[in-house]
C-alpha cells in the first residue's frame, strides 16, 4: 500500500479550492455592487430558477448548512429581497419565494453573471467544461442528502 500524500500541485482537495477561487473571483467583483454576497446569491438564483420552495430545498440546491441559511435568510428578508411564510401546521418549516427587488438583482446581474460563464466555457472549452461539470457531480455523488419528502 502506497501512503505517500500526493504533490500540493496534483491534491484534489487543494485544485478544488484553488479552482474555485478562479471561478468565484470575477463573481465576487460582481457581486459586490449589488451589495450581496455569494451565498446570497444561490439563494437568490435558486428561487429565480425553481420559484418558492423549503428552507430545507434551499440549503441543498444552493450548497449552503441550514444553520448558515438561517442567518443568510434573515438579511435577504431585512432587504426586501426574499419573503419567508410559515408552514400551516408545521411551525418549524418555512417557505421561501424571491420578491420583485430580489427579481430586480437577478435582472441587473444577469447579463455579467452569463458573460462569466461564457468566458470559464470559452477557456475550458465547451467538451472540457461539460465533462468538468460531469466528474464534479461524480465526485459530489456519494454525499448528496436524500430529496426531501
Amino acid at each position: 500500500m502506497n501512503n505517500k500524500l500526493p504533490s500540493t500541485s496534483r491534491s484534489l482537495p487543494i485544485a478544488l479550492i484553488r479552482a474555485r477561487e478562479a471561478v468565484m473571483a470575477p463573481v465576487r467583483s460582481m457581486l459586490a455592487a449589488s451589495g450581496l454576497t455569494e451565498q446570497q446569491w444561490r439563494v437568490l438564483r435558486v428561487l429565480d430558477e425553481c420559484g418558492p420552495q423549503d428552507t430545507t430545498d434551499v440549503a441543498e440546491r444552493a450548497s449552503l448548512l441550514l444553520p448558515s441559511l438561517s442567518r443568510i435568510l434573515r438579511t435577504m428578508s431585512d432587504k426586501g429581497l426574499i419573503t419567508r411564510t410559515q408552514h400551516s401546521t408545521d411551525r418549524r418549516r418555512q417557505t421561501l419565494a424571491i420578491t420583485a427587488q430580489g427579481l430586480d438583482v437577478i435582472e441587473q446581474n444577469r447579463e455579467e453573471a452569463a458573460a462569466i460563464a461564457v468566458a470559464i466555457k470559452a477557456r475550458l472549452g465547451d467538451e472540457n467544461y461539460e465533462a468538468l461539470l460531469d466528474l464534479l457531480e461524480l465526485v459530489t455523488e456519494e454525499h448528496k442528502p436524500p430529496p426531501s419528502a
